[in-house]
């Protein structure tokens, strides 16, 4: 694990709690979905949930806001190796990262500036409070991450990338638009952070 550093970058995004508690959001479940949409029992197999494709990613919900009256969401995400993604921070939404196959790097700027970073191995845990800046990349091929968020984030994914029909990676990977990227971040209140880059020394 490396040690903290310093780096260049904005401070923890945050908003005031009564504005948090007026705002919602708007993405909702797709036709067909598998999950009841209500708090309510119900168990999904391996291969079940709500997937969508996001460059090489697939993510797969298994549990919202829905089910949750807004209190936390469940995925997880299958990707082969490849490229840091762009960094970003969420005002409100908390998040955790748990590996279940392969590896991740994953790095998180705390409100000092200080950038902290661990490379995540199956059974390893990373936590982002919201308001931080972080970024992941995925290390293995066949990788796959146990996500959990506060209620009504895991509905970015599709949002900014496809909904798909199978728990498949996508073929060629999907590449969204500026417009639908950027259109889904100010949806989900997601801070991209482009010039911001964590996973440089």
């Amino acid at each position: 694990m490396d040690g903290p550093r310093r780096d260049v970058g904005r401070g923890p995004v945050h908003r005031r709690r009564d504005e948090l508690m007026t705002m919602e959001f708007a993405h909702r479940r797709p036709p067909g979905s598998p999950l009841p949409g209500s708090p309510q029992h119900f168990f999904l197999g391996n291969d079940e949930g709500e997937f969508a494709h996001l460059f090489d990613s697939l993510v797969t919900v298994k549990l919202t806001g829905d089910e949750t009256d807004g209190q936390f969401g469940v995925f997880t995400l299958e990707a082969p190796k490849g490229d840091t993604i762009p960094a970003h921070a969420h005002a409100d939404v908390h998040e955790i990262f748990y590996v279940l196959n392969g590896a991740a790097h994953v790095w998180i700027q705390d409100g000092e500036g200080v950038v902290h970073d661990r490379v995540l191995r199956p059974g390893d845990f990373g936590y982002v409070p919201a308001g931080l800046p972080h970024t992941f990349r995925v290390e293995a091929d066949e990788t796959k991450i146990f996500g959990v968020c506060s209620g009504g984030f895991e509905r970015f994914f599709a949002a900014a990338g496809r909904q798909a029909e199978e728990p498949v990676l996508p073929d060629p990977p999907y590449v969204p638009s500026t417009e639908q990227l950027m259109a889904a971040g100010k949806e989900f209140r997601n801070q991209f952070m482009p010039h911001l880059r964590l996973d440089q020394r």
